[in-house]
């Protein structure tokens, strides 16, 4: 009997996973450990080995759909098994079938059905074929949203379900009467009607505008031309990551819908580098971690926000969520792009705790694998650019947090101590705070309290 391979869930946070890559196709041996497919989430990745051996009898899925999770992806079974009809592979009598639909406007759409799914072909007044899988085709129907001006990103150029999330989301929508009429003949970047929707309106006046500049364009064609092939032969349009996708979407939406102030300060860090330069020391003798200043400045973080609840939430547009306990996000910079995963009940953690978790956090984050639950419900973050020589930055919320520490490089400057000009090491930091949760008096103090922990380091140790 033929073993159904389903698609791993990775956290329970996560519903769906793409198919990155396969590695054996209908037809090929499978021995146990063999990889069958690599997949990822929205920021990590992983692979799949075959825990039984046989021969593949069905590939349900491609490279690049996105597969809800628990869903079958595969059947392994033996050699001359006949797979038998399931939900996640088309009947072998529907391969060749295609059925037109009538849609208003007289837009046709062609359904068709192959070995890795269901794809709707939709024409458009220009003879331009779309196509949408049923999935993304009814949820864009039922959401308003203009499937002319979205975005393929699915297999052989099709639109999956999270592209039309994606249009939805930068506002390419119409309202219903304006779909009667609009086969993306006249591609419209934004409408009249109610959230830049499109309307029946808008149609006409493009429709006109169209008629007066089709002669202007014509004669433009050629210089046109020229121009796009000389800039196609001096650029390279590559296709952005999954993860970049995701990073790029969470930092417009914290800068768009937050309000957003940065606190500059710094402090004398002589006290946390002698420390250090005694841990070094000792790491060995009395098997500690090789602590880096950054690890001493997360548990002055993780001990100083506790005396700072409106910084230590989430700020929900009507209400704060206050945590109890310090779960502390730190910014890792990976080949993928970067990953904030959190230390849990960090003020419950102690300094050696805190740099052997975040190492590991580090690693697994580098190597992609790391589990998605380990990257969420953070209530403050912490993110160190002094290793690049970074005096002084603004760091962009992780929101909803309401609070971000960016940590910088260490100058010499110069202080008067007893009527003496001396030179000490200054260590930067730089707070962004939501100006909606918390004012900047209480922001400052808390900047003022976590300078005066790290400067007398020793004794936030004693206490604990």
């Amino acid at each position: 009997m033929a073993t159904m391979v389903i698609m791993p869930r990775q956290g329970q946070s996560v519903e769906s996973c793409i198919i990155a890559k396969w590695y054996k196709k209908k037809g090929d041996s499978v021995a146990i450990g063999d990889l069958l497919f690599s997949y990822e989430t929205d920021k990590a990745s992983f692979e799949e080995e075959s825990k039984v051996e046989g021969v593949m009898l069905g590939v349900f899925c491609e490279e690049g759909d996105d597969v809800p999770c628990l869903n079958n992806v595969c059947a392994i079974g033996q050699l001359g098994e006949v797979l038998a009809e399931d939900a996640s592979a088309p009947k072998a009598s529907e391969a060749s079938e295609l059925q037109t639909i009538s849609v208003p406007g007289n837009v046709a759409l062609v359904q068709e059905a192959d070995v890795s799914g269901v794809t709707a072909t939709v024409g458009n007044a220009n003879n331009a074929a779309i196509k949408i899988s049923p999935r993304a085709r009814h949820f864009a129907e039922k959401a308003g949203v203009d499937i002319y001006r979205t975005t393929p990103t699915g297999p052989n150029g099709r639109i999956i379900e999270r592209d039309v999330l994606e249009a939805r989301e930068k506002g390419f929508l119409l309202t219903a009467a304006a779909r009667t009429a609009y086969a993306g003949s006249t591609i419209l970047n934004n409408g009249t009607g109610l959230g830049g929707r499109i309307t029946t309106a808008d149609l006409a006046t493009a429709s006109a505008a169209v008629n007066t500049v089709a002669t202007t364009s014509s004669n433009a064609t050629h210089v046109a031309a020229e121009q796009l092939q000389g800039l196609q032969s001096e650029t390279e349009r590559v296709k952005i990551t999954n993860i970049r996708k995701v990073i790029a979407k969470a930092m417009y939406n914290s800068i768009s819908t937050t309000c957003q102030l940065t606190l500059n300060s710094s402090f004398d860090a002589t006290e946390i580098m002698e420390f250090r330069k005694k841990i070094k020391a000792g790491k060995d003798k009395f098997g500690l971690e090789n602590v880096t200043l950054n690890d001493i400045i997360l548990y002055a973080v993780s001990r100083t926000l506790l005396g700072f609840r409106d910084l230590n939430a989430h700020f929900l547009e009507d209400s704060m969520l206050y945590f109890k306990n310090v779960n502390l996000g730190v910014a890792i910079d990976t080949d993928r792009g970067l990953m904030v995963p959190t230390i849990f009940n960090a003020n419950f953690k102690s300094l050696n705790e805190i740099s052997s978790q975040v190492k590991a956090l580090a690693k697994e984050c580098q190597s992609g694998k790391i589990n998605p639950d380990l990257l969420k419900d953070g209530s403050f973050t912490v993110t160190n650019l002094g290793t690049f020589d970074i005096e002084s930055f603004t760091p962009v919320l992780n929101a909803p947090q309401t609070g971000i520490l960016g940590v910088n490089n260490i100058t010499q400057r110069a202080k008067e101590v007893d009527g003496e000009i001396i030179f000490y090491p200054a260590m930067g930091l730089s707070l962004t705070f939501d100006h909606r949760a918390i004012d900047g008096a209480p922001a400052a103090k808390f900047l003022q309290a976590l300078k005066h922990n790290l400067q007398n380091f020793s004794c936030l140790l004693v206490k604990g």
